[in-house]
């Protein structure tokens, strides 16, 4: 972790370890040279209509983004990555997947796509006339076939650590990894709501767990991370946090000051956040009693009350 007294810079400079533009992207990006992020990502806006974007038609979104990313390819490390993390533009009540469409203004500039990441998560909108979405994608895109890729540092528990070969030259070892398996390309992360510990006035916020794993994965100490649509702060707060370098932009003043305010708690290791790897929360196995439908008892509420008690003391008595 870095000094606390670290500053954090409004304009880019090279020499600088960490920086909140305010302002748009794009003209933060202008005054960057080439090659000199490590890692870009960032969840843009989606283009459905949030207090802090325009909603604009589709092709004039997609040119708007089409600029941002070219500008961000330019100022990416010849072993860097990109990350864009995007859900779906609805129209009249229909879906359109961004990440499919922005596809190809990514390739059309050379870069190379490693993984469609599934983000999943279990809250959201409720829907009525399809199914509720419980996911969002991360595209990454990689600017050659030489590119920073460090697996150890996001392995995740194996299933079955035990398990051993059974035949062949190697039976009788063990067969897993001792330092955790690979995450996968379908990660499940609680996504930031109401009683989430990360919880800010942001309305889509994404959670600092998410981005460090590309953090870490992606990029070595001192890289530069850059996001172009920085809203609370995260992606810079999961640099800094891990020994890298943190920039961002952001055109909302009352963001800017919320991204600030997260970074500078991070610096002095006051911000609160949720654990890398933190199991997510099961309600069965953690006794909530709203997991009982009121409607499929049989009994009457002064029962249920009584049954309730009943069960949390047996549960607690195998403890």
């Amino acid at each position: 972790m870095f000094e606390k007294e670290q500053k954090i810079a409004e304009q880019f400079d090279p020499s600088e370890r960490t920086v909140v533009f305010p302002g748009g992207c794009l003209d933060m990006l202008r005054n960057c040279p080439d090659g000199v992020f490590g890692l870009v990502v960032t969840s843009p806006p989606y283009n459905i209509g949030k207090e802090y974007e325009k909603r604009l038609k589709l092709d004039s979104y997609l040119a708007q983004q089409a600029e941002v990313i070219r500008e961000c390819v330019r100022c990416l490390s010849p072993r860097g990555s990109v990350c864009w993390q995007v859900g779906n533009y609805v129209d009249d009540g229909a879906i359109i997947p961004l990440d499919t469409i922005l596809y190809p203004i990514f390739t059309s500039l050379g870069l190379r796509m490693r993984n469609r990441i599934i983000w999943h998560f279990e809250h959201g909108l409720h829907c009525s006339k399809r199914f509720s979405g419980r996911y969002e994608t991360i595209v990454w895109f990689t600017k050659s076939d030489e590119y920073v890729f460090d697996l150890d540092p996001v392995r995740v528990p194996q299933k079955y650590p035990g398990k051993k070969y059974f035949k062949g030259p190697n039976a009788g070892k063990y067969s897993c990894n001792p330092l955790g398996k690979n995450p996968g390309d379908l990660w499940v992360i609680p996504n930031v709501k109401s009683n989430h510990v990360e919880k800010t006035e942001h309305p889509c916020q994404f959670p600092v767990e998410l981005i460090e794993r590309l953090v870490l994965s992606m990029t070595k100490k001192d890289d530069w991370v850059f996001d172009p649509f920085l809203g609370s702060g995260t992606t810079v707060v999961a640099a800094v946090r891990h020994g890298r370098r943190g920039a961002g932009a952001e055109v909302v003043p009352k963001y800017v000051n919320l991204a600030r305010e997260r970074i500078e708690a991070e610096l002095a290791g006051t911000l609160r956040t949720r654990p890398m790897h933190k199991p997510v929360y099961d309600p069965v196995e953690a006794g909530n009693s709203l997991t009982i439908a009121p409607w499929t008892a049989k009994t009457d509420a002064a029962q249920m009350v009584l049954l309730e008690k009943q069960r949390k003391r047996e549960r607690y008595a195998t403890r």
